[in-house]
C-alpha cells in the first residue's frame, strides 16, 4: 500500500510506527510530561531514534470524559512546537492530531504532512473540504458521540463491524468527492466502544475497509488492557506489545504508540516469523 506525502510516495508493505507527542496537561497516560521546548525536542528525538516514521502531535485531550479546550488554546499549545520540531528535524513526517480544520490548516502551513481527526469529520463541517484543498493524507477515525460522553453506555443497532464499515464507506465516498485519495482508517478503540466491542474489532481488523485502505491502531496503554488485567497504565507496556502483535497479525499497517522501541520489536519479530520458509 502506498501513501502520497507531499509528492513523495511512501510504502506500507511492512507495518510502520507513529510516535505520540501529547502537548496536553490531561491526556490519559502522558499528559503534562512535556512542559518545555527542550522536553518536546528530546522526546521527539527519542521517538525518531527508536524507529518512528511519523510523529503525531496533539494539543487537545480527547480521553473519555474530557472537556474540550478552545480552538485558540489548542493553536497556542501545538503550532509553535510543530514549527520547532520541523526546524530541528527537517525530514520528519508530522501528523497533526486535531478535529478542528483551522488548527489543521495552520499546522500544515507550518509543515505537517497528515491530519489525524478523531471525529471523522463530524465535529467540524469544514474539515473534508480543507483536506480536499490541501491534498494531504487523512486519518479517518470512528467515534461514537463526543469525548465527553462517548463511553456512557455505547450501543450499536447492528453488528459493530457492519456499522463501522458503513461509516467508513460513507465517509470515504464523501472524501473522494473532495478529491481525497490517501485515506487511513482508524476504528477508534475506546472511542464509544465497550470492552467487548474493542476486542471484537481487534479480532476482525481484516474485515474493516475491505482491504482497500490502511488500518491504523491506536491502542497503546488504553483501558481495554487495564480493565482486564487490573494493572496501572505504567505497568501495561508488556500487555500493549501483545495487543500490538495481534493487531499486526490481523492486518494493521500503522501503530500509534507511546513506546516506539517495543512496537518496532513487535514488527521485526513478526516480519522474521512470516519470512521463515
Amino acid at each position: 500500500m502506498i501513501i502520497n506525502f507531499s509528492g513523495s510516495l511512501f510504502s506500507f508493505k511492512e507495518p510502520k510506527v507513529m510516535g505520540i507527542v501529547n502537548l496536553t496537561p490531561d491526556s490519559f497516560y502522558d499528559g503534562g510530561k512535556l512542559t518545555s521546548e527542550l522536553d518536546v525536542i528530546q522526546h521527539v528525538d527519542k521517538l525518531l531514534h527508536e524507529g518512528a516514521e511519523f510523529i503525531d502531535v496533539g494539543g487537545c485531550s480527547t480521553r473519555p470524559g474530557s472537556k474540550l479546550i478552545t480552538e485558540k488554546e489548542e493553536i497556542k499549545r501545538v503550532i509553535n512546537h510543530i514549527r520547532i520540531i520541523i526546524k530541528t528535524f527537517p525530514n520528519i513526517k508530522v501528523s497533526i492530531d486535531t478535529f478542528r480544520s483551522e488548527v489543521a490548516k495552520i499546522a500544515v502551513e507550518e509543515g505537517a504532512v497528515m491530519i489525524n481527526d478523531i471525529s471523522g469529520g463530524n465535529m467540524d463541517k469544514n474539515m473534508f473540504s480543507l483536506i480536499g484543498r490541501l491534498k494531504i493524507p487523512y486519518i479517518l477515525n470512528h467515534m461514537k458521540g463526543i469525548p465527553e460522553n462517548m463511553q456512557e453506555k455505547p450501543f450499536y443497532n447492528k453488528d459493530i463491524l457492519i456499522e463501522i464499515n458503513h461509516f467508513f464507506s460513507k465517509k470515504i465516498s464523501l472524501l473522494k468527492k473532495y478529491g481525497v485519495n490517501d485515506i487511513i482508517l482508524d476504528p477508534g478503540f475506546g472511542f464509544g466502544k465497550t470492552l467487548k466491542h474493542n476486542f471484537k474489532l481487534l479480532k476482525n481488523l481484516s474485515l474493516l475497509g475491505f482491504e482497500e485502505n490502511l488500518i491504523l491502531i491506536g491502542i497503546s496503554r488504553k483501558n481495554m488492557i487495564k480493565s482486564i488485567l487490573k494493572i496501572s497504565r505504567e505497568n501495561s507496556l508488556n500487555a500493549t506489545s501483545i495487543i500490538h502483535t495481534i493487531a499486526i497479525l490481523n492486518g494493521s499497517k500503522l501503530l500509534r504508540v507511546h513506546d516506539v522501541k517495543e512496537a518496532i520489536e513487535c514488527i521485526k519479530l513478526i516480519q522474521f516469523y512470516k519470512n521463515i520458509l
